[in-house]
């Protein structure tokens, strides 16, 4: 299967800076389908790279009558997203391995919703129309669209963090990731009705979401066990592109540590639904 993930996803640290980050990216959206047009309560639900499956669990838990799946690359993941639905006894959410970069193993016209959030790290500037167009394919006429996706990792009073943000930026860059004309965002929300569009969807709607993790937040921790793991795996990838040396990446990090725990820290992770309605036939 191909995979273009940038990180591992079959590390059990990642899987873990998954959970954290979709709890809250979850809460921050008002609920797993919150904001969309209504769907039937029979409706066909399927995210795409669903890592360790707590948008599909959650939508499943809310709808009992709608049959929600997940796909994602990585074995270990699946394995946990499958073994959590079976302790929670929802047997309308499934989980299957599939790569979303290759031909999706799905009929034309199945689903109701094809979700996807956070795809910037995972699809190549130059494959997201590609992707979209078999997201088109396997909706229903009717049927929504939706993405999530976000610009900024943190915007926050720490400038360590934004220094290690940007670091993160003009990585992801160098390997062909995000539509950034100065490495200084992931550069993605602005393309995405161009994409929705270019694929055949329409009525495009989109909608804001803000996570406050300031130092006295309920996210705080979640959003600080984010960026340690993630920056953790990054350093080396960071390293060895020569963005940063390893003397200033460590020095980064501690500085980010220190400013991440001070009273006065302030920080807010904003991301961007947008959706579109594959078109009828005529």
């Amino acid at each position: 299967m191909t995979n273009t993930y940038i990180l591992d996803p079959e590390d059990g640290a990642e899987m873990a800076r998954l959970i954290h980050l979709d709890r809250v990216s979850t809460q921050a959206m008002g609920g797993p389908l919150a904001g969309l047009p209504e769907l039937t309560e029979t409706a066909q639900v399927l995210d795409l790279c669903c890592g360790p499956g707590g948008w599909v669990l959650d939508a499943a838990f809310a709808h009992p009558e709608m049959e929600v799946a997940g796909i994602d690359v990585s074995h270990m993941m699946i394995d946990y997203a499958n073994a959590r639905a079976r302790t929670q006894q929802l047997r309308n959410a499934s989980f299957g391995v599939m790569s979303i970069l290759d031909p999706l193993d799905f009929s034309d016209n199945s689903f109701d919703l094809v979700n996807a959030r956070f795809l910037v790290g995972v699809v190549h500037r130059e494959k997201w129309v590609d992707v979209l167009h078999e997201c088109y394919r396997i909706t229903k006429p009717g049927g929504l669209i939706r993405l999530i996706e976000a610009d900024f990792a943190a915007l926050s009073s720490s400038q360590a963090l934004a220094n290690l943000c940007r670091k993160y930026y003009q990585f992801s860059q160098a390997r062909g990731y995000g539509f950034s004309p100065d490495g200084r965002s992931s550069g993605i929300t602005h393309m995405l009705g161009g994409f929705l569009r270019t694929v055949g969807c329409k009525n495009i709607q989109s909608r804001m979401h803000v996570v406050d993790f300031s130092a006295d937040s309920e996210a705080w921790v979640d959003l600080f066990h984010n960026f340690d793991i993630g920056f953790k795996a990054l350093r080396l990838p960071i390293v060895n592109a020569g963005i940063a040396t390893p003397e200033e990446f460590d020095r980064l990090y501690q500085q980010f540590l220190i400013e991440m725990h001070l009273k006065t820290f302030r920080g807010v992770w904003p991301s961007m639904s947008i959706w579109g309605t594959k078109s009828l036939p005529i």
